[in-house]
């Protein structure tokens, strides 16, 4: 299995010359598992490039799962290419009640309001599933399995598994213990941190919002982002391998991440690594 960052950013797009080494796309990855087709993970501006590579390659079934429907996530899918390519069988999960909810949350994007094109006028064809959290179900032939967040609005993380590997996506969410509580400061899990250590638990790859710096995060924790000293100690509880921080704020600079990844660098258990736009993970299979 295999895992690509094509959108790395938080917030808001931001290319430029401060961002060529990091990436300045907002938040889109791609999955792929050998006889299977891609999964993808949000629709950020990433997107638009990850579109156009998939129209020239030979699948034409592809799946799509949204967290939830902040702009940063949702901004690129009417870039996407495949929508516009008769032939493509695009397959859409929400994090909804039901199959016509899930239509709803992207029609009202693509109304011909915030979009010129509608969604009834994709020449691809389109279909809808309802996610619930905490669900477990099949997905495109990968075993996926929904965890609420700590957002504002809701978002959804997801636990992909196939050929005996597994990534979790989690993001956008806040820590789910206050200061002085929980893993952490050596406490006993909240709640809503033993919820999160099994959906993580024994996870290969883990890719986790760490938004901020812990001093930002205590100005803003009801903004629904995370931190990286967070995000490892819950995935050192859970038995990760690998845990990449995701989500870069767009004020973070390719020099503030450069400094960031050096800092991490000699991290264990898990290894800590930042995710890179245009990079790709190969975890292989059992």
């Amino acid at each position: 299995m295999k895992l690509t960052f094509w959108g790395v950013r938080g917030s808001i797009p931001v290319p430029g010359p401060t961002t060529r080494r990091w990436g300045g796309n907002s938040s889109c990855l791609a999955v792929h598992h050998q006889g299977k087709p891609s999964l993808i993970l949000d629709c950020g501006t990433g997107a638009r490039a990850l579109g156009g590579q998939l129209v020239r390659a030979q699948g034409r079934q592809l799946g799509i799962l949204f967290t939830h429907f902040h702009v940063d996530h949702i901004i690129g899918f009417p870039f996407f290419a495949p929508l516009y390519t008769p032939g493509f069988d695009v397959q859409i999960a929400v994090p909804a009640t039901t199959e016509h909810g899930a239509r709803e949350r992207i029609e009202a994007f693509l109304n011909g309001r915030n979009h010129p094109v509608r969604l009834r006028d994709m020449p691809a064809s389109i279909s809808f599933y309802a996610i619930r959290p905490e669900a477990s179900f099949d997905f495109l032939g990968y075993t996926v399995r929904a965890v609420l967040l700590n957002h504002p609005g809701g978002s959804c993380g997801y636990r992909i598994e196939a050929g005996g590997r597994s990534i979790c996506y989690v993001t956008d969410t806040a820590p789910f213990a206050t200061p002085g509580e929980g893993l952490l400061y050596d406490r006993d899990p909240t709640a809503g941190e033993r919820r999160m250590l099994r959906f993580l638990a024994g996870a290969d790859l883990v890719v986790y919002d760490t938004m901020y710096e812990l001093p930002e995060y205590l100005e803003k924790m009801t903004w629904g982002h995370s931190y990286p000293e967070y995000a490892r100690e819950l995935c050192r509880a859970a038995g990760v391998q690998t845990l990449y921080l995701f989500h870069h704020a767009p004020d973070a600079s390719d020099d503030l991440l450069d400094a960031r990844a050096e800092s991490w660098a000699g991290a264990s258990e898990p290894r800590v690594r930042l995710a890179r736009e245009g990079d790709t993970v190969d975890l292989g299979s059992d």
